[in-house]
């Protein structure tokens, strides 16, 4: 784990190709904007990721604050809808998610490169793209919405309510979508200011208008279940505001004018990448859910106890995961610049600098959470439960396979810049479905219950050693 893979020098030199390329009127100075190629690797590394972390915290709080509107004015089967609704909702966005990965990591390159006309155009060939899909599937959701959640067995009590919240997501799927894209792609552009900037107001607005439309205090009409949903539609309207603001009032380096907003129709090369490498990327995350979403039910099987324990568990768990996520994802613009740059002695120093720095913040967070287990568990369980040794186990057993799985994260976040993205998706598969699930199989006849929490290190250390094998023996580096 000392050195990255040796990446071949000529095998892909984008430097060379464009060590001057031609910059369009603004370019230079928008070039200099977010560079990622130069300093010390470290504090870059930090400063960037960061803000990432803290969009992504504020994200996860403003879903628990949403659902606890939802639940203390509407009601328990309001919150149900909801939570099938957006059930619904995560695969849509997991496919949105991946193709706005891949325009990152190509925005990433070719600002890296400093050709900020091609960075623009596959920006705008991302943009279009997504608004597109998302506003088709949106008509397409509208009118299937409720044989949607027949197919998912939506209890009678929520149907009619969980069909007015996925209707008016489903209108507003473009702009949640477009804000995505835009905040990601501007990320590989080396701003992961804005988009903080952008969440902030989202989750201020969202947390602001859910009660008040929902009510519908004075002359604010009562709108319930409806309420929400139209809450975080204006929230995110909000946001992909403000960003496109900011694009244009300080210049950045996405901003699209005159003729460049023909960008925005998606062209065929731009397009190409998007899709085969986006497609992949977002069946990681799906495959993941899956994975987890078999996990809970096997977890049910044990008992009421168990099951409120390893609710409690994931709670804490989702916050030990957004570090690894966050840098993953600063690492994967990081080295998408310095490849376009064509410097790639940098793209190994990120990746080992990165998987140290990764492995060192996740080991202090599991210390701590396993250290103050009782009163963290406390705050989902009270101090009493019966599930409560149940969860304290639990966090002794299974936290270390997420200090364990951040150097996957790191080793991913590489592979995404060189665009190698079936290889991850294949060991992601291995480590989660023979490695996790079949453990599990094998292992519970022998010592029962023990065998769900067992089966997260182990699936994490093949993952991790498949990953780190792939990494450092074969040649993927060629096939850019």
């Amino acid at each position: 784990m000392n050195e990255a893979a040796p990446i071949p020098e000529g095998e892909w030199e984008p430097g060379e190709e464009t060590a001057h390329p031609p910059v369009p009127a603004g370019g230079k100075d928008a070039a200099r904007r977010g560079d990622l190629t130069q300093g010390p690797i470290l504090k870059t590394l930090l400063l960037f990721s960061i803000p990432m972390l803290i969009s992504n915290v504020l994200q996860t709080l403003n879903g628990s604050v949403n659902a606890i509107w939802v639940g203390r004015l509407i009601g328990e089967s309001a919150l149900a809808a909801t939570a099938n609704a957006n059930v619904i909702m995560f695969l849509l966005i997991a496919a949105v998610f991946g193709f706005s990965m891949a325009t990152t990591v190509r925005v990433g390159q070719f600002f890296g490169a400093r050709d900020i006309d091609a960075a623009r155009r596959t920006f705008g060939s991302g943009v279009g793209f997504c608004m597109g899909i998302a506003a088709l599937t949106g008509i397409v959701g509208w009118i299937f919405a409720a044989p949607l959640l027949d197919l998912m067995s939506t209890p009678d009590a929520s149907k009619i309510e969980a069909l007015d919240y996925l209707r008016v997501v489903f209108i507003t799927l473009p702009l949640g979508a477009v804000s995505m894209m835009v905040s990601m792609a501007m990320r590989g552009a080396g701003d992961a200011r804005t988009p903080l900037y952008a969440m902030i107001l989202v989750v201020a607005l969202d947390i602001v208008l859910n009660p008040l439309l929902i009510i519908g205090p004075g002359p604010i009409p009562t709108l319930g279940i409806t309420g929400s949903a139209m809450s975080t539609a204006f929230a995110n309207s909000g946001g992909l505001a403000f960003l496109v603001w900011r694009i244009y009032r300080q210049d950045l380096p996405m901003r699209l004018r005159g003729p460049e907003l023909g960008y925005l129709i998606p062209r065929r090369e731009e397009l190409r990448y998007i899709v085969t490498k986006g497609l992949p990327m977002g069946a990681q995350i799906l495959l993941v859910s899956s994975a987890s979403l078999i996990m809970i039910g096997l977890v049910n099987r044990e008992g009421l106890n168990t099951s409120a324990a390893y609710g409690a568990s994931l709670q804490l768990w989702n916050y030990l995961q957004m570090p690894a996520f966050a840098m993953g994802s600063a690492v994967s613009a990081m080295v998408a610049q310095a490849l376009g740059a064509g410097n790639h002695r940098r793209v190994s120093a990120v990746a080992n600098v990165g998987m140290a720095t990764n492995f060192a913040l996740t080991s202090v967070m599991a210390a701590v959470l396993v250290a103050f287990d009782h009163p963290l568990l406390a705050l989902f369980l009270g101090g009493d439960s019966p599930a409560m040794p149940i969860a304290q186990h639990m966090q002794l057993v299974c936290t270390a396979s997420y200090v364990i799985i951040s150097i996957t994260m790191i080793i991913q976040g590489t592979l995404r810049a060189y665009g190698v993205v079936l290889a991850p998706l294949v060991i992601m598969f291995l480590g989660l479905y023979p490695g996790r699930l079949g453990f599990y199989h094998l292992a519970y006849p022998l010592i029962g219950s023990e065998a769900l929490w067992w089966a997260f290190p182990v699936g994490s250390l093949i993952t991790v050693v498949l990953a780190v094998a792939y990494y450092r023996l074969a040649n993927w580096g060629k096939s850019r």
